[in-house]
């Protein structure tokens, strides 16, 4: 494929800063498992909240005092995201990952692609939708026993322990994220030398302050998006490509 100048020359440079960094982070958001068929969350035209409000469908209160409009909401997100499968950006990351040029990957995404893709070292921020949480008694409990009633015959989750409702094990609107992948993030970037962040718009709080937090320990970005991002000014590197395009390149040239 053929790049323009300067798309070349960021690449170029995206590349030796990753062979030259003894301790990088992977980043990443809703934009890389879009080539998956995974809808992103806020694309001008096809962003999954261009057609819903999240605090209408996303949140805690809408689970606890809406519950089928939030299962309604989430199952189409749900089936695809189960059935996905990784794309070349996953493939790639992962690749740069086992060669020993990337250390933690950090994802906002809730689909587990990275691991499906062999990433490992993985801190989901937000969850994710391989697992239930009892929302009275705090017992977790796998997708798989759930995942034909739910998907299938629409029959909502309940708890075997004590019959209430069962939240899927993601971080909805009004929670927090859990503390442990939290410190474990923000200890990664802030002992980094290099964080690539790749399909994010780094819109959504508290997550997208991590790799400002590494900037201001030293560590230098690197961007792959399609559109702005608050750090372009701040990065080495901002390459304006699809994520399964820029990825791929990425990996070639670091890898020779």
């Amino acid at each position: 494929m053929t790049y323009s100048e300067e798309t070349t020359r960021q690449l170029e440079n995206a590349a030796h800063l990753l062979q030259n960094s003894r301790k990088t982070v992977a980043f990443t958001g809703a934009g890389l498992s879009v080539p998956s068929g995974i809808p992103d969350f806020r694309s001008a035209s096809t962003g999954l909240w261009n057609r819903f409000d999240p605090m209408e469908v996303a949140s805690l209160t809408a689970f606890q005092r809406n519950p089928d409009a939030f299962f309604n909401w989430l199952e189409p997100l749900a089936r695809d995201s189960l059935n996905a499968q990784p794309n070349l950006a996953h493939i790639s990351l992962a690749r740069l990952q086992t060669a020993g040029f990337i250390q933690t990957l950090i994802t906002q995404n809730i689909d587990s692609l990275h691991q499906k893709a062999g990433s490992f070292d993985v801190i989901e921020l937000h969850g994710n939708l391989g697992s239930f949480i009892c929302v009275t008694c705090q017992k977790h409990f796998s997708l798989l026993h759930y995942r034909d009633t739910w998907l299938n015959d629409h029959i909502f989750p309940s708890c075997p322990k004590c019959g209430s409702l069962l939240k899927p094990d993601i971080v909805l609107y009004e929670e927090m994220l859990p503390q442990d992948s939290w410190e474990q993030a923000e200890e990664a970037c802030e002992e980094s030398e290099l964080i690539l962040i790749a399909g994010t718009s780094l819109e959504v709080m508290p997550a997208s302050s991590l790799p400002l937090e590494g900037f201001h320990r030293g560590a230098k970005l690197v961007i792959i998006n399609l559109s702005p991002t608050p750090l372009d000014t701040l990065a080495e590197s901002v390459i304006t490509l699809d994520v399964a395009i820029a990825l791929p390149e990425l990996e070639r040239q670091v890898l020779l």
